[in-house]
């Protein structure tokens, strides 16, 4: 079966940097668009960052464009998420998605009803 599993969260000072990591197992990696969600405690899981299969166009929030970088290396099945410049707001709870681009094409923004797959999710929290 399809496994997404995350890593590299942690507690980092704001300002401060951190490198997450998805491995995928059980699917094409490659033939799949993905991306990063996060969920703060008491609101809705956002959309963060997307990376298209074909062409490796990225898309990103308003709130971390700039600071966050996206990526993915076919040849290991990961995807990756560099997150610098880390703020308080930045606290949540990651989740790793497989299948975000259709969204993003069709509305500008993305949306879990494009996602086929998700991961159990890594903690970042951002201490001021």
């Amino acid at each position: 079966q399809v496994q997404l599993v995350e890593s590299g969260g942690g507690l980092v000072q704001a300002g401060g940097s951190l490198r997450l990591s998805c491995t995928a197992s059980g699917m094409k990696f490659n033939e799949y668009s993905m991306g990063w969600f996060r969920q703060a405690p008491g609101k809705e899981r956002d959309g963060v960052s997307c990376i298209n299969w074909r062409d490796s166009s990225t898309y990103y929030s308003d709130s971390v464009k700039g600071r966050f970088t996206i990526s993915r290396d076919n040849a290991k099945n990961t995807l990756y998420l560099q997150m610098n410049s880390l703020k308080p707001d930045d606290t949540a709870m990651y989740y790793c998605a497989a299948g975000c681009i259709s969204a993003v094409q069709a509305r500008g923004a993305m949306s879990e009803t494009a996602v086929y797959y998700w991961g159990q999710g890594t903690q970042v929290t951002v201490s001021s």
